[in-house]
């Protein structure tokens, strides 16, 4: 057995190598990124001169192979130069601008995933935002699409809440793009008569797969957390902490359709978690009701009676999604196989640019 260096032992030296690794990490993960922004870069202004050149030469669509085949035969070792890759190319200079590919993440995701979103979303504010998701929460390509089959733009922040008259700006707004409506507990598999405690304990059971559907941010505290008012012990269902609102966040569950009296038992939970539980260092405690159906306008005139800032959405269990979204959502271990992946996709821009 080789004989432990002395430097090994020492504290500083072990700080001076871990301040090293994180610098070539660091590196490594810039130097992965400046590459793939040069290989969007490209791609776009292949696609910018092939849709120039169709209009000045009145050249037609069979350019595109007469190029796949040239360029192949010119770079034979490079795999990006396909009949099909050289397609997308076109519509990806038709839906960006070259500010957009500067400016915006569009350079900073792999090329696979930028013609997924191109592919898939057509709403060119959807698109944008798909991307920004990728980039701030590191998603493989398979949960891209997952994302986008489930309509994950249109369901956030369309939560009906008070927060805007509730909470300061800018809380209200970043805390208005927390919620989701519906959420979708794929995971879930509950009777029409299941009861709120069946659908707590569900959520508890699966607490991985209900913090990927919260999203990012969520650190969980309890359920049935206790708080004692007057001598009077009170649960919550659900209590969380968000750790980018450095606020707590306090979910009471609901079985059926949401009633103007749920949002006055909201403003009682948290003004408790407020004067009980809240210190100077924290925001605003917020409410979520999420209940099986509601009537905006029933949730809206509900609200104007609080000055708590509560928001009210739905949830949708296994048997209430549709067959196409239920097919597209994986299962943890695949999320988290999908994950360990996406720093190898964004290294490498062209993995899934084969030839045809």
């Amino acid at each position: 057995m080789p004989k432990e260096s002395p430097l090994s032992l020492d504290s500083n030296y072990t700080a001076f190598l871990d301040g090293l690794k994180r610098r070539i990490r660091t590196a490594q993960v810039k130097a992965a990124l400046a590459v793939n922004q040069e290989l969007i870069l490209l791609y776009w202004h292949i696609g910018q001169e092939i849709i120039a050149k169709q209009k000045q030469a009145s050249w037609g669509s069979k350019v595109i192979d007469h190029l796949a085949r040239d360029l192949k035969r010119e770079f034979p070792d490079i795999k990006g130069f396909s009949r099909s890759n050289l397609k997308s190319m076109r519509v990806f200079a038709e839906a960006y601008t070259e500010e957009q590919i500067g400016q915006q993440a569009v350079g900073q995701i792999p090329w696979s995933h930028n013609i997924r979103i191109i592919e898939k979303v057509k709403n060119p504010e959807a698109r944008l935002w798909y991307v920004q998701q990728t980039v701030e929460n590191g998603w493989s390509r398979n949960i891209l699409e997952m994302q986008i089959e489930s309509g994950l733009f249109e369901r956030t922040g369309s939560a009906v809440t008070n927060f805007e008259r509730a909470l300061p700006a800018p809380q209200s707004d970043l805390a208005q793009q927390l919620l989701k409506d519906p959420y979708n507990f794929d995971f879930l598999t509950l009777g029409k008569d299941a009861q709120e405690r069946e659908l707590e304990r569900g959520l508890v059971d699966h607490i991985r797969d209900f913090l990927l559907e919260l999203g990012m941010g969520f650190a969980f505290l309890g359920s049935q957390y206790p708080l004692v008012v007057s001598d009077k012990e009170y649960r919550l269902d659900l209590l969380f902490y968000h750790v980018k609102l450095h606020c707590y966040v306090v979910l009471d569950l609901k079985m059926g359709e949401f009633e103007p009296q749920h949002s006055g038992q909201m403003s009682f939970y948290v003004a408790a978690v407020d004067n009980l539980m809240r210190t100077e260092r924290d925001a605003p405690t917020i409410g979520i009701i999420l209940c099986r159906s509601k009537d905006k306008t029933i949730v809206e005139y509900a609200l104007q009676g609080t000055q708590q800032p509560i928001g009210v959405s739905t949830f949708q269990t296994q048997g209430q999604l549709p067959p196409d979204i239920q097919s597209s959502l994986p299962t943890v271990e695949q999320f988290d196989l999908e994950l360990s992946t996406a720093i190898e996709e964004m290294e490498d821009g062209e993995a899934d640019t084969t030839d045809d």
